[in-house]
């Protein structure tokens, strides 16, 4: 059986790519390394962390994301607990709302309730 690696990127539907760009950025320090333009006009965004070993695809689609309002499809990872308390830090600092840090299958810590500009939960998640 052949085998697999992880994932290659994670790809959500909004219904700003703008105002998404500059959340993603400003709140989870990723920044665009492609732009999908399609018959003249940006449709999507390949966005990645400092290091490149995260990938997040944004797809302009205001019905589905819509839909994903209040759902948590992503929980991104956080190398240690203590990480997740300096991202809930630096939360609170930004002024952006969350639901805390709380104890996550395994035990381990999950910082719940952080949603982007189209009300999708991303959470924080370390074992």
């Amino acid at each position: 059986m052949s085998e697999l690696s992880g994932f290659h990127h994670v790809k959500l539907p909004v219904a700003d790519l703008d105002r998404s760009r500059a959340w993603y950025g400003e709140v989870l320090g990723l920044h665009v390394e492609i732009e999908f333009i399609e018959d003249g006009v940006l449709r999507g965004l390949a966005l990645a962390d400092p290091t490149g070993s995260l990938r997040l695809a944004l797809r302009l689609d205001p019905e589905r994301s819509a839909a994903l309002a209040g759902f948590d499809p992503v929980a991104l990872a956080v190398p240690s607990r203590a990480a997740v308390q300096a991202w809930q830090h630096r939360l609170d600092e930004l002024g952006q709302a969350h639901g805390g840090v709380v104890t996550g299958h395994n035990g381990g810590s999950v910082l719940i309730g952080l949603h982007d500009p189209d009300g999708i939960e991303i959470r924080l998640y370390a074992d």
